[in-house]
């Protein structure tokens, strides 16, 4: 059972979603990152994407876009993100690791080195926003013959044949997009997300993430009853942009705490999984 089936199958039997937190590599610094991922991981984070900074990412909002920006210019590069990994994985971090990138950092690096040496270091698996199941065969037939999983990601405008091709050709758990439109902290949750799940699960029998304008712990509450896990991201980076670096992690872990808490179901577990 790979890192990520064995942490849904604990939060599942804890009756409560997975917490998916976001760090961009490279973001506050470099050398900030890890400081990063640590206070994600002491806030009692389930799973922790670390973004692999990209010149254009289409599906991020202006949060992420400035982060990876910021990352970018400071001379972040794919190689430091598995320095992290490796770093991590030496001091006993157990908690599933994942990469959050677009495919050019990827293919430029060499698929084949990239999916040798995401086994080397303990890394989990890849999310790619801009990999449609069509290109991406490749990068999934050597991703499975290493044990990685490649999530696939799905938004409310996938049809039901975009949706089944998807989830046909991905693993780990299914993202799946709250809302029409790109990453950033949102006041609400989308009213149709109940109708956009139960589509999906017709397809899959993956665990189901929600993420995309999750902000605050009121928000992983109500995605907690529908769904296997939540994700948050912008509202991550915002506390480091709005705290002063004195209290930085302090801050971002009680926030993770937080919303962790609020992953905790007050219904039976969601229709549709295992229990």
């Amino acid at each position: 059972m790979s890192r990520l089936a064995a942490t849904f199958a604990q939060t599942r039997a804890e009756n409560r979603a997975a917490l998916i937190t976001f760090a961009t590599v490279g973001y506050p610094s470099p050398a900030d990152t890890k400081h990063v991922v640590s206070a994600l991981l002491a806030g009692g984070s389930d799973v922790v994407e670390l973004g692999i900074p990209f010149s254009d990412p289409l599906a991020d909002g202006a949060t992420i876009q400035h982060a990876s920006q910021i990352a970018l210019e400071q001379g972040t590069k794919l190689q430091m993100a598995f320095d992290l990994v490796r770093e991590l994985r030496a001091e006993g971090v157990t908690t599933p690791l994942v990469f959050m990138g677009y495919y050019n950092p990827f293919l430029h690096y060499g698929l084949e080195r990239v999916v040798a040496e995401a086994e080397e270091i303990g890394l989990d698996g890849f999310i790619v926003p801009d990999l449609p199941p069509e290109e991406g065969q490749e990068f999934a037939a050597l991703a499975t013959a290493r044990g990685l999983d490649l999530v696939p990601l799905l938004a409310p405008t996938s049809t039901e044949s975009r949706i089944q091709a998807n989830v046909q050709a991905g693993s780990g758990f299914v993202y799946c997009v709250s809302l029409t439109g790109v990453t950033g902290a949102r006041e609400q949750i989308s009213a149709t997300l109940p109708e956009f799940l139960g589509r999906v699960r017709k397809h899959t029998d993956l665990p189901l993430a929600v993420g995309f304008g999750v902000s605050r712990p009121e928000h992983v509450a109500t995605i907690a009853q529908i769904a296997e896990g939540v994700v948050s991201a912008s509202a991550l980076i915002n506390v480091l942009d709005e705290t002063p670096v004195a209290q930085r992690y302090d801050v971002l872990a009680d926030l993770v705490r937080a919303m962790r808490a609020a992953t905790v179901r007050t219904e039976t577990p969601v229709k549709g999984t295992t229990p």
